[in-house]
C-alpha cells in the first residue's frame, strides 16, 4: 500500500526533514504516526499525497512510484486517497450533504452515484440525521465526522488523517479514533498522524515514532481493554 525506500527530504533552509527513511504499510493496516513538532510527520504526509517529492529515494503508494507522476496524473492519483485535515476544510455555509457531495462532484461522479454514496457515508459516521444541517451549526466533533465522511466519499483504499483530535475534548477524541478503527475494520487502510500519546496507548496497534526525521520506533503494542469513560 505505502512504501518509502531510502527516502531523504532536504529543505533549502538546510533542514533534513526525513533522513534515509524506509517504511512499509500493508493494505488493511491501521498505523499511528507519532512524534514531536518538527519530527517529520507533516513531511511524511506530503510525500504520501505527492505534494512533495523526496530529495533522494522513492515513494510508492498503491504500487505506483508517485514521484514519477506528472500533470493531471497527480490529481487522478490523489482521488484514490482520502484525507482528513486538522482544520476540517469544510464549506461552512453548505449543508452536511452538500459538503460530502462536493467531493464527489470534483471527481466527476454521476448524480446517481452522489445520491447513493452520500447517505451511505453519512450513516457510516453517524450523521445520517444531520444531512440538511449547515456545517456552521455543528459541534467540533460533528464537523470532524463530516470531514471523515467527505474523505470516504470516493471509497479510497487509503485514508490519511492529520491530527483529527487536536480541536476536540477528550471524550470526542476517543469517539473519533474509535470511528476510524471501525472504518479500518471494514477494510480501509488508515494512517493517523497524532501527537496524543494517551490515545495511542489506549487503542494500541502499530506505532511509528519519528524523531528529527528518523524512525526511532516501529512496533505493535497492546491497548487498553476498558472503554474510555469521561
Amino acid at each position: 500500500m505505502v512504501n518509502l525506500k531510502n527516502v531523504t527530504v532536504h529543505y533549502s533552509s538546510g533542514i533534513d526533514a526525513l533522513v534515509d527513511v524506509n517504511l512499509h504499510i500493508s493494505e488493511g493496516e491501521f498505523v499511528f504516526i507519532v512524534g514531536e513538532s518538527g519530527a517529520g510527520k507533516s513531511t511524511l504526509m506530503k510525500l504520501m499525497l505527492r505534494e512533495l517529492t523526496p530529495s533522494s529515494g522513492r515513494v510508492f503508494v498503491n504500487n505506483r512510484n508517485i514521484g514519477a507522476l506528472k500533470g493531471n496524473k497527480i490529481a487522478m492519483f490523489r482521488r484514490t486517497i482520502g484525507v482528513v485535515f486538522q482544520d476540517f476544510r469544510l464549506i461552512e455555509d453548505y449543508t452536511v450533504y452538500e459538503n460530502v457531495a462536493f467531493a464527489l462532484r470534483v471527481a466527476d461522479s454521476s448524480s446517481k452515484t452522489i445520491r447513493q454514496r452520500v447517505p451511505y457515508v453519512l450513516n457510516l459516521v453517524g450523521l445520517g440525521s444531520k444531512a440538511k444541517s449547515k456545517v456552521r451549526e455543528l459541534s467540533g466533533g460533528e464537523k470532524q465526522r463530516v470531514a471523515i465522511a467527505r474523505a470516504l466519499a470516493n471509497d479510497p483504499g487509503l485514508l490519511i488523517v492529520d491530527e483529527p483530535t487536536g480541536n476536540l475534548d477528550p471524550k470526542r477524541s476517543y469517539e473519533i479514533v474509535g470511528l476510524l478503527k471501525e472504518i479500518n475494520r471494514c477494510g480501509t487502510t488508515v494512517v493517523m498522524i497524532t501527537h496524543e500519546h494517551d490515545l495511542v496507548q489506549y487503542f494500541g496497534g502499530r506505532i511509528i515514532n519519528l524523531e528529527k526525521g528518523v524512525i526511532t520506533f516501529d512496533e505493535t503494542i497492546g491497548g487498553s481493554e476498558d472503554y474510555y469513560e469521561e
